[in-house]
């Protein structure tokens, strides 16, 4: 669960820099529906997982990680904070 949730969050933090990306100019405006709906959806799929009960997360946690999905390049510090609650986690 938590690995998936991994990809998601990578997916997810990439895909809101490419929405920034376009905002800024950096990337042409004809990909903004593409680039938004990819980003949407990732971002619908994040929160499903950061809110679901079965990863053993306390309410703190889970409300760290959906704000993190809010605020650029806090996916990086996510993730850190992911791979080590995966490395703790008994197989």
């Amino acid at each position: 669960m938590i690995k998936f949730f991994r990809i998601i969050s990578l997916l997810e933090g990439l895909s809101y820099l490419a929405i920034l990306s376009v905002t800024l100019g950096y990337i042409s405006r004809d990909y903004v529906s593409s680039i938004g709906m990819t980003h949407g959806i990732l971002f619908m799929i994040y929160m499903i997982l950061a809110m679901s009960n079965n990863t053993g997360w306390t309410s703190r946690q889970q409300l760290l990680l959906m704000a993190a999905a809010l605020i650029p390049f806090a996916f990086i510090p996510t993730e850190i904070y992911l791979q080590k609650a995966e490395q703790k986690k008994p197989a």
